[in-house]
């Protein structure tokens, strides 16, 4: 960036939290109505700053950190379940001429997407595609390094990219002076590819987000002002080159958009689910969604691209046996009681078995949106699924708390949201696979 702008020189995280904080209260605070849920989502979403600064460090502060993150994510949990109960939903606009809100919406984005680009990486940002080579050369699969296990359940190709600092570092260039040629050449290749992955996904968030606000919440200022809150928040800049973390979060914002389209919902939440995981707990939400109209749809285009995802691997890996092992890592089931655990429940003695119960206690949870709210209506769809994807965090065993990006702009968008009572599956829905959708009706006024 400093090529670009005179002496621009990179904003600390901590002094960015100070920074982006007093902009979210000036741009989004109703001083007017001091007394008011908006002000209290505010104040939820400045409080997880000093949560994420805190893991950062070592030792007790870094416990701390977690446990910060725990409460706040607590105080979301329960915001997002009263949510459906909320029925008047006051307009409550940004302080900002949408002029204004707009310009900064897209500065912050410039911003983004020249740090991601511009960043150095340090050696222990390449161990994943360093990895990767040694595996290749060996002929082995992902799940035989038992490093990965550190990472959790997902697509085992997804953790060996490069992970690209979004702070300023001071590190060698990517590759050593004496490194082969041909090593440097490949960790360039990857460092680009996650760098692209992850501006692409970041761009899929704030389209999607303001595409919602503009199609289904009939204002695009409502979905400008959601993405540039998402733009603001710390998290999103310290985090803007974890394709991990924004990727799953860009599939699931645009199956919300696809939602009228019950097969491509399907198909984005199925590919969201090979790429993560953690989306398969949508499934009992989304099927009740689609109960009345819509289900086979939905579920044809969930397991089809699913099985195509994990078909891919059996042309990668080359026989049944790795296949199944990946299968295995990609939905969890060497993950229940891993061997490396980090994040909270790495900083007290045998607490796998309360992780286990709330683990427990989180299936319970989303097999009863199966039946509860109802009838479920787009409003509930995505203040349900933010609360889905949030409860992960509560026993997930790698860095639990610290994937934001999963819930973060649904929880943005039901902040915003209006009143949606109307848009349910029966009234919104066609009878066709691909056509005949109706039309919605009018947001009505809270």
């Amino acid at each position: 960036m400093d090529q670009i702008l005179y002496h621009y020189k990179p904003v600390d995280p901590t002094t960015w939290v100070y920074l982006s904080s007093l902009l979210i209260i000036a741009i989004y605070f109703k001083f007017s109505r001091v007394w008011s849920v908006r002000n209290l989502d505010l104040l939820g979403l400045v409080a997880l700053a000093p949560g994420l600064l805190m893991v950062q460090q070592e030792g007790t502060a870094a416990q701390v950190g977690y446990v910060w993150l725990f409460a706040t994510s607590g105080f979301f949990l329960v915001r997002l379940l009263v949510d459906p109960m909320m029925v008047r939903r006051p307009l409550l606009e940004p302080n900002l001429s949408p002029g204004g809100l707009t310009f900064a919406t897209v500065s912050l984005l410039v911003f983004l997407m020249v740090n991601a680009l511009t960043k150095e990486t340090t050696d222990s940002d390449l161990d994943g595609p360093r990895r990767l080579d040694e595996l290749l050369s060996r002929e082995e699969t992902p799940e035989a390094d038992a490093s990965l296990a550190t990472h959790g359940p997902a697509y085992p190709w997804m953790h060996l990219l490069a992970r690209l600092p979004t702070k300023t570092l001071v590190a060698k260039e990517v590759g050593d002076e004496g490194a082969a040629e041909p090593a440097r050449v490949r960790e360039q290749e990857y460092v680009a590819t996650a760098r692209m992955m992850a501006i692409l996904s970041h761009l899929a968030v704030v389209a999607g987000m303001v595409l919602i606000g503009a199609r289904h919440f009939g204002s695009a200022r409502t979905g400008v002002a959601a993405a540039n809150l998402y733009l603001l928040l710390p998290y999103t800049a310290q985090m803007t080159g974890r394709v991990d973390h924004v990727l799953p979060a860009a599939l699931v914002v645009w199956a919300v958009f696809a939602y009228r389209r019950p097969l491509v919902a399907g198909m984005l939440l199925g590919l969201a689910t090979g790429v993560i995981y953690y989306p398969f707990f949508l499934l009992p939400l989304w099927v009740g969604f689609y109960w009345h109209r819509g289900m086979l749809r939905f579920s044809v285009g969930f397991l089809a691209t699913l099985a195509l995802v994990m078909g891919t691997r059996f042309f990668a890996v080359g026989g049944i046996e790795p296949l199944l092992a990946q299968v295995r890592q990609v939905f969890g089931w060497t993950s229940l009681s891993p061997d490396n655990i980090s994040g909270f429940w790495s900083f007290y003695e045998s607490a796998n078995p309360y992780r286990l119960s709330v683990l427990a206690a989180y299936g319970a949870m989303c097999a009863s949106f199966a039946l509860w709210p109802a009838p479920k209506n787009l409003g509930t769809l995505l203040s349900c699924s933010a609360a889905v994807m949030l409860g992960t965090q509560f026993w997930q065993p790698q860095d639990g708390g610290l994937y934001m990006g999963w819930y973060l702009p649904l929880l943005l968008l039901t902040i915003f949201r209006p009143n949606l009572e109307d848009r349910v599956a029966l009234t919104v829905l066609g009878d066709g696979w691909l056509t005949n959708r109706r039309r919605p009706p009018a947001i009505r006024a809270a």
